[in-house]
């Protein structure tokens, strides 16, 4: 009797292991969300295009505003021509703005005699610009004589400074 026990013993204990829960269908998962990448931010609004005055401009010919001459002469020179040529065509381009020519020489020679020349270097100056197809409206010439030096020497090197036409908006 004791194999008899010992085999039901074992008989339950392997139906027991051998025993199997039941098969749950095996759900499939749906793969873990991927974290999407965030939309990429807008880009920045550009700029507003600002135009900037001709005249504002460093690297422009419009930015020489001083015309140099040898002494006792009137006539602008060659080397001039292209700065006298910009501004012409700005204030063609530009009928609203005006300049002033301004005449100016060194100390060396009369009152009036400076006084003469300085204008007629202003309006060498005028000249050019009428031919540019500057309005004569647009334009207004002075002179300075020696009344208004760029340098207050009493050398060459102040006095080459002083021999010269300002151009004034």
């Amino acid at each position: 009797m004791k194999k008899l026990l010992v085999g039901v013993f074992l008989v339950s204990f392997l139906a027991a292991c051998a025993s199997k829960k039941p098969i749950e269908p095996e759900i499939e998962q749906a793969p873990a969300p991927v974290a999407e990448a965030p939309a990429p931010a807008p880009a920045p609004a550009p700029a507003p295009v600002v135009e900037v005055d001709p005249l504002n401009d460093p690297n422009s010919l419009l930015a020489k505003r001083s015309l140099y001459y040898p002494f006792d002469v009137s006539v602008v020179q060659d080397s001039d021509k292209l700065i006298v040529q910009a501004h012409a065509k700005y204030l063609s381009e530009h009928p609203n703005r005006t300049v002033r020519l301004e005449g100016n020489c060194d100390e060396r020679g009369s009152n009036e005699y400076n006084l003469g020349l300085g204008q007629r270097r202003a309006d060498g100056v005028r000249q050019l610009l009428l031919l540019g197809g500057v309005k004569a409206s647009q334009i207004e010439t002075v002179s300075y004589g020696e009344e208004s030096p760029m340098d207050s020497g009493h050398n060459e090197s102040a006095w080459a400074q002083n021999r010269r036409t300002d151009i004034k908006y």
